[in-house]
């Protein structure tokens, strides 16, 4: 049985959150834009914690039969995309965040309170 936008969205926030991501955001995007219901944006403070979300995710996503689409930058682990289908990932390296600031450019989006 396929999974929820909203159960996703809660599967990729328990799992950033047990890696200790830093800072987690998540936009609510229904009605905004085409590309997912959600964005999960956070950071981590190395290269080393990056790509340990980032695994993270791709773990949990698998065990709940996710069809993961696409993760972009893990070998760099500077900013790592992971598209989810209804749920975008972003897991920056702290510098990058701060540089690309994409909660700015997706303003209109709703912040959604997360546990």
């Amino acid at each position: 049985m396929p999974i929820s936008p909203k159960q996703l969205l809660d599967l990729a926030v328990k799992a950033v959150d047990e890696k200790k991501a830093m800072d987690i955001v998540v936009l609510d995007l229904q009605g905004i834009s085409l590309i997912a219901d959600y964005f999960v944006i956070c950071h981590g403070n190395s290269d080393v914690q990056v790509q340990s979300i980032a695994t993270e995710v791709r773990n949990k996503a698998q065990q709940a039969g996710v069809n993961i689409r696409g993760i972009e930058g893990m070998d760099s682990a500077r900013w790592v995309l992971m598209d989810l289908g209804d749920v975008i990932v972003h897991i920056f390296h702290r510098d990058e965040r701060e540089f690309y600031n994409i909660e700015r450019l997706w303003s209109d989006a709703k912040v959604v309170e997360t546990v």
